[in-house]
């Protein structure tokens, strides 16, 4: 169940870039619940992939890795609505909602290749 060996210090720098920027939300209740929504699903992702480093079956490290990327697909969502919503300026989101279509990316094509092993 090898995958690309940087993933999962490159989901946990996603996870440290999440919650510094649920830090700078503005503190209306909108941007608060948001934030919130995004916190749980970005910071899910590294979880849910470190818990497929350790499945038990190839069946198993599937359904975590698909939970991961399910996970980075609503992070993406709840980026996409912070920008939309001018909450934060769209700059400052760019990057972050690059590297969560990245990260989904990764995370299908180990899915897909494990489905086909």
């Amino acid at each position: 169940m090898n995958a690309a060996p940087d993933l999962a210090d490159r989901t946990k720098e996603y996870s440290l870039r999440i919650i510094r920027l649920h830090a700078a939300l503005p503190r209306s209740r909108v941007a608060q619940i948001l934030g919130d929504q995004l916190l749980r699903s970005a910071t899910s992702v590294g979880a849910q992939y470190r818990e497929a480093r350790r499945a038990k079956s190839t069946a198993d490290y599937i359904s975590k890795v698909e939970g991961a990327q399910q996970e980075a697909e609503e992070s993406a969502s709840w980026l996409e609505l912070l920008s939309g919503s001018n909450l934060l300026p769209a700059a400052k989101l760019t990057d972050l909602l690059d590297e969560t279509n990245q990260i989904q990316a990764i995370l299908s094509t180990m899915a897909r290749k494990a489905k086909t092993r």
